[in-house]
């Protein structure tokens, strides 16, 4: 069974999904924040997407979908994961602009933990986000997740350097 949510479903990735991916990476209000990549085609970004290495215990890319249209809108990931450490860096992210601020990527966000913590038994799931990224901070302290440190000039936005600020969520803190 896919990992679901009250208004999301975690669903593995398809050859298709590339075109959504393309698109939402050609705008700068979702890349703003994204580690940036160098510019591929649609061609390269379709073949990369049909070359997917399969999902495994330490790379889980999940494509987030909506539980009432079933509309791809965003993607999650748990990487870096191993039985010994039961420990897994997140990545998260909306492509879909119109679902921004509308619950969907809290919901998105405490599925794919509760899929780290019950079917992966994960104990601790950690994530960088820069600071200014307001929105996303508030949506990971909403589900739990602390503050652990940050890391000075660690990302290059648009311009200049950021902040990383590395929090987590300790299996039991999920709310």
């Amino acid at each position: 069974m896919l990992p679901t949510g009250e208004l999301v479903v975690l669903r593995p990735l398809e050859p298709d999904d590339a075109d959504d991916f393309w698109r939402w990476h050609k705008d700068p209000d979702v890349g703003r924040w994204l580690v940036a990549d160098y510019h591929e085609s649609f061609a390269q970004t379709r073949a990369r997407f049909a070359e997917r290495k399969p999902n495994s215990h330490s790379n889980v890319v999940l494509g987030v979908e909506t539980l009432a249209e079933g509309k791809l809108i965003g993607a999650a990931c748990l990487e870096g994961a191993t039985p010994e450490t039961a420990r897994a860096e997140v990545s998260f992210y909306l492509g879909e602009k119109d679902y921004w601020g509308r619950g969907y990527g809290t919901d998105a966000m405490r599925t794919l933990c509760r899929y780290g913590f019950e079917v992966m038994r994960l104990h601790s799931i950690a994530l960088w986000v820069v600071p200014e990224n307001e929105a996303a901070v508030r949506l990971y302290k909403k589900v739990g997740f602390r503050e652990d440190g940050r890391h000075r000039d660690a990302f290059r936005g648009v311009g200049r350097w950021h902040d990383l600020l590395l929090m987590s969520l300790l299996e039991g803190e999920l709310t």
